[in-house]
């Protein structure tokens, strides 16, 4: 294994110092570059160091075992991406978890993209990848977003390009970190989702906010319910129906909703508006459909 390491290092080298030795712009550079960019070199994992700029701070230790072992059955799918520091040195800039896991596993090499990136380079590569992962929530976007913001000096738009995001969602994501830290913790664990802290953003008094944070999660309350809540609260009597109350009222609507469109044999919709005010739509698809209907409100 020795040799075949040597041997590794012998053709990363030779690559490498073709960067180091050719003059700026020349076609010789760009070159090596674009081959270390898109190919897969095989690092030895006692050359490759952490990433110091990794947003992820903990692994799963159970979810790595479960990596680990699917690696040592299928290998490594999907190869991390590296940054030389010198000859036997190379650096994580993604795929940290899969180098712990390979570690685990008791590989000798690991498959690698070599990239060229100062520590603002990594640190953007970085979290772009850690935002792209699937099981992140709400806050931990926020955060990286932010970061991205601060320590890269993006603004909204740039950062919007770099993840392929509308601008807008990037605000959105953003504005949550303005949430108390309670509200935050909920949105966290998933006691409230986007929807609800979308709602709860638009409150300027943190005390109205933690006020109707409670309430969302004990009346399990809708996205659609807190919107109500929120925009009875900004209504100019101040006096917001109880969330509690106005749930179990659409509830009791659409129960009448049911029954109506059963007897009718036809879809039925009940407006009303925050007065009471309100009408019946039965919906008809034919002239005996409608005579029908017709029919059964003579009975």
């Amino acid at each position: 294994m020795a040799k075949r390491k040597e041997e590794i290092g012998k053709g990363l080298r030779a690559l490498l110092s073709s960067i180091d030795s050719a003059p700026e712009n020349t076609v010789q550079k760009e070159e090596a570059v674009r081959e270390l960019t898109y190919n897969i070199s095989e690092i030895p994992l006692e050359y490759i160091k952490t990433n110091p700029f990794q947003p992820r701070k903990s692994f799963d230790d159970q979810e790595l075992l479960e990596l680990a072992q699917s690696i040592k059955s299928m290998g490594l799918v999907q190869p991390i991406t590296v940054r030389r520091i010198d000859d036997k040195t190379f650096q994580v800039i993604s795929g940290e978890r899969r180098m712990r896991a390979s570690k685990l596993a008791g590989l000798d090499t690991i498959p690698c993209y070599i990239r060229l990136a100062d520590d603002q380079g990594m640190l953007e590569m970085a979290l772009v990848e850690n935002i792209q992962r699937s099981d992140l929530n709400a806050v931990e976007i926020a955060i990286s977003y932010q970061r991205l913001i601060e320590e890269c000096d993006l603004s909204h738009e740039k950062l919007a390009e770099r993840v392929g995001k509308d601008r807008s969602t990037i605000t959105n994501y953003t504005r949550l970190l303005k949430l108390p830290p309670v509200i935050q913790a909920g949105l966290k664990s998933r006691e409230i989702s986007m929807g609800h802290a979308r709602a709860l953003i638009t409150i300027e008094d943190p005390s109205v906010q933690l006020d109707m944070f409670k309430k969302i999660v004990d009346g399990k309350l809708s996205v659609r319910a807190t919107e109500e809540m929120v925009k009875r609260s900004k209504s100019p009597t101040g006096k917001a129906m109880d969330p509690l109350r106005k749930s179990a009222e659409d509830l009791e609507v659409q129960r009448i909703r049911d029954r109506l469109s059963h007897l009718f044999g036809s879809k039925v919709d009940i407006q009303r508006s925050i007065k009471g005010k309100g009408k019946f739509i039965i919906h008809f698809r034919s002239d005996d459909q409608f005579n029908a209907i017709l029919d059964q409100m003579e009975q």
